[in-house]
């Protein structure tokens, strides 16, 4: 309930137009009740032609005697007429409001989908690569999605009934009194309307714990089924390869059948509630039409007051279902919530620390000094040391595992070493903020990020106002100019998802351009061209080449007759470094380096 209440927060911007559909169920409650009130006069002046009376007041308000006064006196062809005007321009108005009432808060209900779904989708984009490393991407897709679907749903509907129920509520029991009151109906009926609230609501509460247990295995459930989504298409390719559509097929059933049963037990639960307060609802006005029909029948009880009374016990039966199912709804609801602040209570473990300057340019050198890191238990780097002066190449090279991707990433900050500093120009990287270090770093990966946009803002990505000409010049400097030339609207073709409408080389070289186009001093390359055909890896080493003149680049390499003109070459093995020097020199020192090469060389 605690993060329910939190979760209203995201109402306060559009508390104005909650405060309009408030008045609008106000207005639509209110002639809900005043329409019962034309019961007494059309029943008894109407059907039974007898004068309608307030035998159980005492000192009745004048307001009433006054219009009773009046009602008795007009001729009953006049009052009837004045009914039907009275009882059309009543559901006029009050089906104008509901409309209104509807829409507010369904307008309601949408700007805090909208704003939930924006503040999770930032929160995201805050968080540090560790948490993506745990997570997965159909779990994280589900809260955006399903989890405040379901949330939403609690505010169109659940709030509306929150609300407006309770209105209802209150204004069917004040009629009941005021009836009760003024034309003497028996306290034992009174009594008996009042009793089955708590009759009702005992099991309602019981069957709602353990609906709240079923809501959130069934959000759990719906994340599993978006995970699985998720890598079959992003890895379709392996699925048809492997012909293993039948394994997939299998498996999503699995999750598909086990969320169905969720479902289905949560489905019974919300159903059995209704029902529940229905039948006691109906009983209770069962045995209050037993006992005032009987005082009915013996003339001491006006039928119209009767009817009316029993119109308005009629009428308490609906929006106390209402609220019933509301129980339920907000307990789904309360699930989502949990799991949506789950996200949004998440610290990036990767932030500025207080005072955090900016990084002006690399002027000397970058280093990493006295380097261990770990993912969880798992030791990674260890004791790790390296010097990388201004303009000079740097090659991480080893066998895959050996540490060289998670080394890289420690220098714009994906990841903090656990032990050890890296160091730009003296200064630990930490003191710096975020923003200002990633601006200065480049990064062309092995796996090649586009994004299902157009070529132009996939090359200025980030940078939506970049002129064209700079975005033609970074496209020519990568070798991609002429292949985006030749596509169906140039600089304006949007690539798919990923990119899948571009070949490899191609893709590889829009990411060069990216690069090129931010122009960053500092430059990291995750080598990949040994996937590309030659003409592509032509082109595509081609574009590194320009990418790399006049920066300071760590490579990490793969082959490693692309990295024989680095200035210095550190060879990893388990985390640690064997080797470093020039090509050549590593070559004679007939160390890992030396099997390495020969290896390549000999599968060449």
């Amino acid at each position: 309930m605690k993060d329910y209440i939190r979760f209203l927060r995201f109402l306060k911007p559009h508390l104005w137009i909650m405060v309009i559909a408030v008045v609008c169920m106000i207005i639509s409650s209110g002639m809900g009740g005043v329409s019962l009130g034309m019961i007494i006069p059309m029943v008894d002046n109407i059907l039974a032609n007898r004068t309608i009376s307030i035998p159980g007041a005492q000192n009745p308000p004048e307001f009433l005697t006054s219009l009773i006064d009046k009602v008795n006196s007009m001729p009953k062809a006049a009052l009837l007429k004045w009914l039907v005007i009275i009882i059309a321009l009543i559901f006029l108005i009050k089906e104008i409001a509901l409309f209104f009432q509807t829409y507010f808060m369904s307008k309601v209900g949408q700007s805090v989908l909208r704003d939930v779904r924006q503040t999770i989708y930032k929160k995201l984009l805050q968080l540090s690569n560790d948490f993506y490393a745990e997570m997965q991407t159909g779990k994280l897709v589900s809260r955006i999605t399903f989890d405040v679907g379901i949330i939403v749903n609690s505010i169109t509907e659940g709030l509306t009934d929150l609300l407006l129920q309770p209105i209802q509520l209150c204004m069917y029991l004040a009629i009941l009194i005021g009836i009760k009151i003024y034309f003497s109906i028996s306290l034992t009926l009174t009594l008996i309307t009042i009793l089955v609230f708590p009759i009702v609501a005992y099991p309602i509460v019981q069957i709602g714990k353990k609906l709240r247990k079923i809501s959130t295995a069934t959000q759990e459930s719906m994340s599993d089924i978006n995970s699985l989504l998720f890598e079959t298409i992003y890895g379709i390719g392996i699925v048809k390869s492997f012909s293993a559509e039948k394994y997939q097929i299998d498996k999503f059933k699995l999750h598909s059948n086990r969320y169905f049963k969720m479902v289905m037990k949560s489905v019974k639960r919300m159903a059995v509630i209704s029902p529940i307060g229905e039948f006691v609802g109906v009983a209770c006005m069962a045995i209050v039409l037993w006992l005032g029909g009987k005082e009915m029948v013996e003339g001491r009880l006006s039928a119209g007051a009767f009817i009316a009374f029993l119109a308005a016990l009629l009428s308490l039966i609906k929006p106390f279902k209402r609220l019933s199912r509301l129980y339920g709804i907000n307990l789904q609801a309360i699930a989502a919530i949990t799991r949506v602040f789950n996200v949004l209570d998440k610290e990036p473990s990767i932030k500025d620390r207080p005072g955090a300057g900016a990084l002006s340019g690399l002027m000397r050198s970058i280093e990493f000094e006295d380097i261990d890191f770990a993912y969880a238990e798992s030791a990674v780097l260890k004791n790790i040391n390296i010097r990388l002066p201004k303009g000079k190449i740097l090659a991480i090279v080893g066998l895959s595992g050996a540490g060289k991707s998670t080394l890289a990433s420690l220098l714009p900050r994906f990841y903090d070493p656990k032990k050890g500093r890296v160091l730009i120009d003296g200064k630990d990287i930490r003191d710096l903020s975020i923003a200002s270090l990633r601006e200065h770093v480049g990064l062309v990966t092995q796996e090649t990020i586009l994004f299902n946009d157009s070529i132009r803002n996939n090359i200025a990505f980030g940078r939506p106002g970049a002129k064209i000409e700079d975005i033609v010049e970074a496209a020519k400097a990568a070798n991609a100019h002429d292949f985006i030339l030749k596509t169906e609207k140039g600089y304006d073709t949007f690539i798919g998802d990923r990119g899948m409408r571009l070949s490899g080389g191609e893709k590889q070289r829009i990411a060069i351009a990216r690069a090129i186009f931010k122009d960053p001093p500092i430059l990291i390359l995750d080598e990949a061209t040994s996937q590309l055909d030659t003409e592509s890896e032509r082109l595509v080493q081609e574009a590194i080449d320009r990418l790399m003149a006049h920066r300071t680049v760590l490579v990490i390499a793969h082959r490693l007759s692309t990295v024989e003109h680095a200035d210095n070459i550190v060879v990893l093995d388990a985390g640690r470094i064997v080797e470093h020097g020039t090509h050549d020199h590593l070559l004679q020192v007939q160390g890992v380096y030396k099997r390495l090469y020969e290896l390549q060389f000999r599968n060449a």
